[in-house]
């Protein structure tokens, strides 16, 4: 069972494990400009609040491409780590990367649910982490199988959450001004109708 404090910027890390246009494909789980939006947005959500990164892709050259170019701007300077295990944690240098973070309280965005993301989260959990999987920014081949995926997951102890509450518990106080521009910018571009709600309440409410 995962601890009940609140998520803070330095115990966390990132994984965006295969965030590729070939594996995007097959997602029938959630629309695929949904899909991608709710990925940048997390992936900035980590830039803002200067959470590390850690990104793994597979097969880059006979299927599933490299990581989606919308996903790349947000993070150019991460390295990539390509996979031929499914699983990421069974590859040495990525999960090398995870450990060399000395974060022990993970957030995974990845496709397809049904393996890429399951294995590795399992495998974190059974190492002693702490598993965040952010449910809409993973997408899964139908929205049966993906469900299925997440049940088991939460079932062995991960954490469901989705990007907007990643992001809002990070921020918590819209007076924390180091994080305000960016998070506020974040949700105004990619959370919907609270984003236009946001926009509205800068450009139209003026204080007393």
């Amino acid at each position: 069972m995962t601890r009940t404090h609140l998520l803070e910027p330095q115990d966390c890390a990132l994984l965006l494990i295969d965030q590729q246009a070939g594996l995007a494909f097959g997602v029938g789980s959630i629309d695929r400009q949904g899909l991608l939006n709710n990925v940048v947005a997390l992936a900035k959500t980590a830039a803002a609040f200067r959470i590390p990164v850690i990104a793994s892709t597979s097969a880059t050259k006979v299927y599933s491409g490299p990581v989606m170019p919308a996903v790349r701007s947000v993070i150019p300077d991460v390295e990539v780590f390509e996979r031929r295990s499914m699983n990421l944690w069974e590859d040495d240098a990525a999960r090398a990367a995870v450990e060399a973070s000395g974060r022990r309280r993970l957030l995974v965005s990845g496709l397809l649910t049904e393996a890429c993301v399951t294995q590795p989260v399992l495998s974190a959990l059974a190492a002693g982490y702490e598993v965040f999987v952010v449910g809409d920014a993973c997408g899964g081949l139908t929205p049966a199988s993906h469900d299925l995926a997440l049940r088991r997951l939460e079932a062995a102890g991960a954490a469901m959450t989705s990007w907007i509450q990643v992001l809002l518990e990070l921020q918590r106080d819209w007076t924390r001004k180091a994080t305000y521009d960016a998070a506020r910018a974040i949700v105004e571009d990619h959370a919907g109708g609270y984003g236009i709600g946001l926009a509205y309440a800068r450009d139209m409410i003026r204080p007393a």
